[in-house]
């Protein structure tokens, strides 16, 4: 798949797949941003990509951040819609520091992935019911007795 990909600060690299097995491309930092304790941040991703139709961009974070920055993303995930490529849509990645201390993301550090997900959107059928057969509701498997 070929993806259109624009660079705010064309001296940091591409985003990168680093390994023959990935399926998520890293994310680098574009500036240095610090963090406030219990403080939400958008960190830029260096990045306006335009999403192949048919398709959604969606950013995680790196399995290591809250270990080793103590970093969350308050909202799990971002998504990246095939509409979301204008000259001022560069992809933030929204941070959550869980820390004590302010904490400090460099520039050119890796941050997020992207994974780019193939999608259909739904057509609505709408029924009376479902039938009567039901699960119990909200949380109701895996509880013990």
């Amino acid at each position: 798949m070929r993806v259109s990909i624009q660079r705010i600060d064309p001296t940091l690299s591409l985003p990168e797949y680093h390994t023959k097995g990935a399926v998520g491309f890293d994310l680098i930092t574009r500036q240095t941003t610090v963090i406030e304790p219990g403080k939400i941040a958008l960190v830029p991703g260096n990045v306006i990509v335009k999403v192949p139709e048919g398709y959604a961009l969606v950013i995680t974070p790196r399995s290591s951040l809250p270990r080793k920055k103590g970093l969350v993303c308050p909202h799990s995930i971002g998504i990246i819609d095939a509409d979301y490529h204008g000259p001022q849509d560069e992809i933030l990645v929204q941070v959550q520091n869980i820390t004590d201390k302010p904490v400090t993301v460099e520039r050119g550090e890796r941050i997020a992935q992207g994974l780019f997900i193939k999608i259909e959107k739904a057509e609505w059928d709408e029924v009376d019911s479902h039938g009567a057969e039901t699960r119990g509701g909200f949380g109701s498997t895996g509880t013990h007795v």
